[in-house]
């Protein structure tokens, strides 16, 4: 398997006897190079003596040699600095685009590798590793997992600068979308997210004294107030999106369709979460200013609490009474808000402006936060690997959904304790 002798390769895993070229010449590898995930040879820049003479190039590997004409590598002019072509089988001689000859070397992977990796991938459990983690040294998981939660962060960072580009540069806008996305609360995420791309903030910022008049924007647009017929609430917010819809010339609503109810519960319906957002958007002025200059998570809290109008109070839909329960936003929303929406912001916004301190602040209010949880860190735990805190969390977050989902054992660290095992 080619990706596997890719990796064989970048870690100086192949057989402790002397490596030789096809036709004998003694070959000693001094760096391996610098592995290349895009178009060209897989390895730039390595460093290798062929026959006591130092080689500095590049470096392309194939499970079979004649993959070399397969792929085309033979009139690429891109592939004529390869100055070594290791295969796992020799079936033929292979050139470059003028003509000469392609110096091959046979490199096969480890019977125990190859064992270990085989097993990693008929395994089913979850997480496949699980007999190694409770041996690996702290120092290994500590780095690990370090390394992860920025891998999350930056990700989360990428996909919010994206929204700020949506949003003509405005961060107010982007973060409200970001929260919007999070209210969503995964199930219901890209549906609030499209639903946020459709609001005319100019507009609802000129009728921000109006809880009424707000609701009725963010029902509007959410496709949530399309029949004819209701009580007398949800007939004067249809009658105040009407107004508003013609004033501000609004697109088109969401279709109702975008919006999940199955296996919800009630308190999570988009009907209590949008009136939540209404409440919010209406009792805190100019938010993104002030959470970023919150510096406790506790402030950022106070912030972000909110509750609804009074008709959800008994309501989790429009004309259907429920028992009256006031619909805070409870204390595990607010961390999962923070840890999702706020922490990210402060890290994309302190690239964005050059300010560790901000970029600095994130990272401390995600090791200040109990770890989440759910299913995939209660798996983790079992397995022998705790979170402590939730940067601990986020980043077994980032292994599962990038790592082992993905079957991606070989770019795992623990995946590459678990492959060079005895």
């Amino acid at each position: 398997m080619e990706q596997l002798l890719h990796y064989v390769w970048k870690h100086k895993l192949f057989s402790l006897e002397p490596l030789r070229t096809i036709t004998g010449e003694l070959v000693e590898v001094i760096d391996t190079g610098l592995a290349n995930p895009h178009a060209g040879p897989d390895f730039f820049n390595a460093k290798l003596k062929i026959n006591h003479t130092l080689w500095v190039g590049n470096v392309e590997i194939h499970t079979l040699a004649s993959d070399w004409m397969r792929h085309g590598h033979h009139k690429d002019a891109a592939y004529d600095n390869v100055i070594l072509h290791v295969v796992e089988t020799s079936d033929c001689e292979v050139f470059h685009s003028n003509g000469k000859v392609v110096t091959q070397m046979q490199m096969a992977c480890p019977e125990q590798i190859r064992r270990n990796y085989d097993e990693l991938h008929r395994e089913e459990i979850y997480p496949r590793c699980y007999s190694i983690l409770t041996v690996l040294p702290k120092l290994t998981i500590y780095s690990w997992l370090s390394a992860l939660q920025i891998e999350r962060l930056e990700q989360k960072s990428v996909a919010l600068a994206g929204r700020y580009e949506r949003c003509n540069h405005n961060w107010e806008d982007a973060f409200f979308v970001t929260l919007a996305r999070n209210y969503g609360f995964g199930v219901n995420g890209d549906a609030f997210e499209a639903w946020a791309d459709k609001l005319p903030f100019r507009a609802i910022d000129k009728h921000r004294d109006n809880l009424l008049q707000i609701e009725a924007l963010f029902f509007g647009q959410a496709g949530l107030l399309e029949e004819s017929d209701g009580d007398d609430y949800y007939l004067k917010l249809k009658q105040e999106y009407h107004y508003l819809k013609h004033k501000f010339e609004l697109p088109q609503p969401m279709e109702i369709a975008r919006w999940r109810f199955l296996r919800l519960r009630p308190g999570n319906f988009p009907h209590v979460r949008l009136a939540q957002l209404a409440h919010l958007y209406y009792k805190e002025q100019s938010l993104f200013s002030r959470v970023i200059e919150a510096e406790t998570t506790d402030v950022v809290k106070q912030l972000l609490a909110t509750t609804t109008s009074p008709y959800w109070e008994n309501h989790f839909t429009f004309h259907r009474e429920s028992p009256k329960q006031e619909k805070h936003l409870g204390a595990g929303a607010l961390q999962l808000i923070l840890i999702n929406t706020v922490i990210p912001l402060l890290y994309t916004y302190g690239m964005h402006k050059s300010d560790n301190r901000l970029c600095d602040r994130a990272i401390n209010f995600l090791e200040g936060l109990k770890p989440e949880n759910n299913y995939i860190i209660r798996q983790w735990e079992i397995a022998g690997l705790s979170a402590t805190s939730a940067a601990d969390s986020q980043a077994l977050l980032q292994l599962q959904k990038e790592y082992c989902d993905k079957r991606d054992c070989l770019r795992c660290r623990f995946g590459y304790e678990f492959l060079k095992r005895k």
